[in-house]
Order: structure tokens, then sequence, then C-alpha cells
């Protein structure tokens, strides 16, 4: 990972992404979905991580992240690790789930750079952290996480998506998870 990709300065704001490996449709499913903001919770209550904005994807999550306390490359690490684990445990554990065999198979055969795993792997390796060191570059990242399952042809309006944080920006509705909103 190049220089331009790393967490640099812990009292800015960062743009990450997060992508599940080959990027299988998983949080189609709400009990998924429910780990992620469970652990998104744990990580603001317990780390200290300040959440500005999100957008959880079928098979990827958008966030705006910041921290006064703990690293926040060790928060991500943390959230990365633990959500890997509980997903996994939901879909093997889940006798609703038709494309169990199938997702486990993929996540046990290849990572994100094809070699194979002694174990499993839901999230590919990298989530490219990009400083938000401008209120331009700030602005931009806002609205590219909440138009993007606009583009992806999913909603007409970015506040109609239920699993982001732009019904909060609109003042229409609480998200899921407690945000720091950007003025």
């Amino acid at each position: 990972m190049g220089r331009k990709y790393k967490f640099h300065d812990n009292t800015k704001l960062y743009f990450v992404i997060f992508t599940v490996v080959d990027w299988i449709d998983v949080f189609t499913r709400i009990e998924y979905t429910e780990i992620i903001y469970n652990s998104l919770r744990f990580c603001q209550q317990e780390k200290g991580l300040e959440l500005y904005a999100y957008c959880i994807m079928t098979n990827h999550i958008h966030l705006i992240i910041g921290t006064e306390a703990d690293s926040l490359p060790d928060i991500v690490r943390d959230f990365k690790s633990f959500t890997s684990r509980h997903v996994r445990k939901a879909i093997e554990n889940n006798s609703y789930e038709s494309r169990k065999e199938w997702i486990i198979k993929i996540m046990k055969k290849l990572g994100s750079d094809n070699e194979r795993n002694k174990d499993f792997q839901f999230w590919q390796q990298h989530n490219h952290p990009i400083e938000l060191n401008t209120n331009e570059l700030l602005d931009q990242r806002l609205n590219y996480i909440h138009q993007n399952p606009v583009k992806a042809g999913f909603v007409e309006k970015e506040e109609d998506w239920i699993n982001s944080s732009a019904g909060d920006y609109y003042g229409i509705r609480k998200g899921a998870v407690e945000i720091i909103i950007i003025e």
C-alpha cells in the first residue's frame, strides 16, 4: 500500500471503504447489516470512533471517520476483525441463507490479493484511507457516499437509502447509528 493510502494524522477526518472479498452481496440481509451497526456503536462507545457519515451498500461500506481517543488504524483493524468473525458465524448459522456454501467457499478460497487463506477472509485487505484535509474534498466525499445508492440504481433520492446517514443530513430520520453532522 502506497504512502497516499495510510492514516497519517490521527486528528484528521478520513474517508474509508471496506469491501467484501469478490464484491459478494452480503449486506442484502438485515442480520448481517446489524452486525455492522452494532460494531460501529461499540467502536463509538468504547474506542472513541467519531462517525461523520456512512453508507452500507450490498457489498461494501463507505465511512467518514475520525477520533480524538484511540489510534484510528487500530480502531479500523478491530472493526474489520470483529465484523469478519461475526458475519462469518451469522452466515454459517443462518438456516435461511441459500448462498451459504457458495459464500463460505469463496471466502475460504481467495483473499483480495489472490493468496490462499488458511481460514477465512471476509474483507478485502485494503481500505484506502483518504485524509479529508480540505472542505472541498470533505464535501466531495460526503456527496459521493450519499449518492452511491442513487448511482447504483437502488433509490432515486439519496435520503431514501435506509442504510445511510443521508436521512440524518436531510433531517428526515435518525439513522441506525449516531453521527456527527458536518456543517
